[in-house]
């Protein structure tokens, strides 16, 4: 396409809109840098409260050689500082951006990590006085709390958001749209509130084949127009929705290859509905090579299935200790309460496709499935046994597949394994189902920590686009998040 093209008159019904370029004014920062910023922030934040109180009450003195040999005290506060926040889920951009909920989260954070930090002997500032205490207590809750509630009045308005175009090419990407501007629109706490991102507009070439009215997003022209509408309304990013590659007409791919030369940012719309929701969608995930192919025979990802491995044989050697003392408590609770077997086995669908028997804590009454058959369990399911309901609640039914785990069968970080009957229903509705087969079965999971328990072929299509998100993305730093995330859902009785 030429530039006299891109410079063609405005449409009559697009004249209205004027050809001046709106004023690029604020931070245009995308979900991921959101993140980096507070994370950074923070940690700057509560190891200048540290140095602050050290320095007033403990007569630390302010010089470069001083901060080198006292490294460990700021490095141990960052650490445990990540750790704390990663479980109080401080970094979801959706609570950042409720001033209430952040404030509640972010002093908490600060309270919990500043009391295990004034601890840690060695490691951190000897308590010289009360007052030093205090005052790191003080200073840090005041700083974090004013920084998260500037961070939700301020930055979440519209001068800092990443204004997006969508360039619309096919039918199935319908789905995607209206969530993305149903969500996006929400009160209430959703994926996509708070991530900086707000759409502008639609383009197509055939509005009256393919628009259904997505949340009332404009139509401004067709896609021969973009880069000129791109301009007019300051787009930060591009984004194409299409149904694959071969939907894209000669049209649209001469506009994207102007935006190209230009340099304004493109991005497919899986990949955003990927960066902001933690999703990888079903309808599309069959045009994903990277899912269908898997990752590179590279040193990283063979590093990384060794050290994986490691951290399960580790991991589930712990969990071997907790399990011996637990099963006495839970042998003791079944006597009195449900009279049965401690154990559980139940047929799985594991890595390969190969089914494994799964061990777990007996949480419903003797021969359950005699009566009611293979079904989901429901929130109130009769055939929950008073111990097994804690036991679920907790997800510590869970606990002994960690003998699964040292078996290879398993691992502690995975989607979790389903069943050969509900396998077959959702590899039936859903083909891409298969893809999760991929990886070894876990514990706990990435769907697990961010979605409800499943009880229907939706909840299962749901929970089956985090996984498929796991699996295309695994890496040891979301393992450790995973893990991380699983504390509150433990603690939190959030299971079922």
């Amino acid at each position: 396409m030429s530039s006299e093209s891109i410079a063609l008159p405005i449409a009559p019904e697009l004249g209205r809109l004027g050809t001046a370029t709106r004023p690029r004014i604020g931070l245009r920062l995308t979900a991921t840098e959101r993140k980096y910023l507070l994370r950074l922030t923070d940690l700057i934040l509560v190891n200048g409260s540290l140095l602050a109180a050290v320095t007033i009450w403990n007569g630390f003195p302010l010089s470069l050689p001083a901060l080198l040999d006292n490294a460990k005290w700021f490095i141990t506060l960052s650490v445990l500082w990540l750790i704390v926040a990663t479980i109080l889920d401080v970094y979801n951009l959706a609570r950042s951006a409720n001033t209430t909920n952040i404030v509640i989260a972010s002093s908490l954070a600060v309270l919990l990590s500043a009391f295990i930090y004034l601890a840690i002997p060695w490691l951190t500032p000897p308590l010289g006085t009360r007052s030093y205490a205090f005052g790191f207590l003080l200073f840090s809750v005041l700083a974090v709390v004013a920084w998260r509630v500037f961070y939700a009045q301020a930055l979440i308005q519209p001068a800092f958001r990443r204004r997006v175009l969508i360039l619309r090419e096919g039918k199935s990407a319908q789905a995607l749209l209206d969530a993305l501007s149903r969500d996006g629109q929400a009160d209430s706490a959703n994926p996509f509130c708070g991530t900086g991102y707000q759409i502008v507009g639609l383009v197509a070439d055939r509005p009256t084949q393919l628009w259904g009215g997505a949340g009332g997003i404009p139509l401004l022209g067709p896609a021969r127009q973009v880069v000129r509408l791109a301009r007019q309304h300051a787009v930060d990013e591009i984004v194409v929705a299409l149904d694959d590659a071969g939907a894209l007409s000669p049209e649209a791919r001469e506009a994207l290859l102007d935006c190209r030369e230009l340099g304004l940012p493109v991005s497919p719309l899986p990949t955003v509905y990927e960066r902001l929701t933690g999703r990888l969608p079903v309808d599309y995930a069959q045009y994903d090579m990277s899912l269908i192919l898997g990752p590179a025979d590279s040193l990283a990802s063979r590093l990384y299935a060794t050290v994986k491995r490691l951290l399960d044989i580790l991991l589930a050697l712990v969990g071997l200790v907790v399990l011996a003392q637990l099963s006495l408590v839970v042998a003791l609770c079944n006597a009195l309460w449900s009279p049965g077997p401690l154990f559980y086995r139940q047929q799985r669908v594991g890595r390969g496709g190969r089914p494994f028997a799964v061990l777990k804590f007996r949480s419903m009454i003797p021969n359950a499935e005699r009566i009611s058959g293979t079904v989901w369990c429901d929130e109130k399911d009769p055939r929950i046994t008073p111990v097994g309901r804690w036991l679920r609640k907790s997800r510590l039914d869970e606990l002994p597949q960690v003998v699964n785990v040292l078996r290879g069968e398993m691992s502690i970080v995975g989607p979790r394994p389903e069943r050969p009957h509900f396998v077959g229903q959702l590899t039936n509705a859903l083909p891409v189902y298969r893809a999760r087969n991929a990886v070894k079965p876990g514990i706990t999971g990435w769907a697990q920590v961010c979605y409800r328990y499943g009880s229907s072929v939706e909840d299962g299509r749901v929970k089956l686009e985090y996984d498929l998100y796991y699996v295309k993305n695994a890496n040891i730093y979301m393992d450790l998040h995973i893990l991380l995330q699983t504390v509150p859902v433990v603690l939190g009785l959030q299971g079922r």
